[in-house]
């Protein structure tokens, strides 16, 4: 092997718990958010948002009308995507497997859907951008997961052949059989919401257990 590619939320970036900092935050400097119960609020951003896959001002709007708010679908995107890096939080033992894979002298690589700028500070908010010889985000790319041309295009930046990289991520069809389809050696990092996939070739529970196939 010569390269670890990994995807960024629910593999690097504990989105959940990231989420959940960012709306405590924002309640509390949003005072016309503050007429609806601060638990409420949470909870039915939580749901709207289906774990990322729905676009925010759609749900904010929803929350707006749902709640009656006398506040912008606007001021309240805008501020998610300004502030949501100063929460982000990774999942245990990160610094410690990216010093490992560099430590082996293998290259290492970030492929992420999203929206640029959004995700590249998410990055940022994580600290682990110098890690990386290569990052790909969808939007700058213009091709998304599970399209085998953004996984080529990760590899050939990296100059390694699919047969040397391993790919680390979480969604059963976007990461684990998308990889393995073009023969890189794909791991799931397990999720509650998924059951393993059978195209994993192995699976962890924490970011260290990729120890075991370095």
């Amino acid at each position: 092997m010569k390269a670890v590619i990994f995807d960024l939320d629910g593999t690097l970036l504990d989105r959940e718990s990231s989420l959940l900092s960012f709306l405590d935050d924002q309640y509390a400097r949003f005072r016309g958010l503050q007429k609806i119960d601060k638990l409420a609020f949470v909870n039915r951003f939580v749901e709207l948002d289906c774990r990322g896959y729905v676009c925010k001002d759609a749900v904010y709007q929803q929350m707006i009308q749902e709640y009656k708010l006398e506040m912008s679908r606007e001021e309240l995107l805008e501020d998610y995507i300004t502030n949501f890096h100063r929460h982000c939080i990774g999942f245990p033992n990160l610094l410690e497997v990216l010093d490992l894979i560099k430590q082996q002298g293998l290259k290492l690589g970030l492929l992420s859907n999203g929206f640029g700028q959004f995700q590249y500070a998410n990055v940022q908010g994580l600290g682990i951008e110098v890690y990386f010889d290569c990052i790909l985000i969808s939007e700058w790319e213009g091709l998304r997961k599970p399209d085998p041309a953004i996984f080529h295009r990760a590899l050939y930046k990296l100059s390694v052949r699919a047969e040397e990289a391993i790919y680390v991520g979480d969604h059963p069809d976007n990461d684990v059989r998308a990889s393995r389809a073009i023969g890189m050696t794909a791991i799931w990092k397990e999720d509650k919401y998924y059951e393993i996939p059978a195209e994993a070739n192995a699976m962890i529970r924490d970011l260290l257990d990729l120890k075991l196939y370095l």
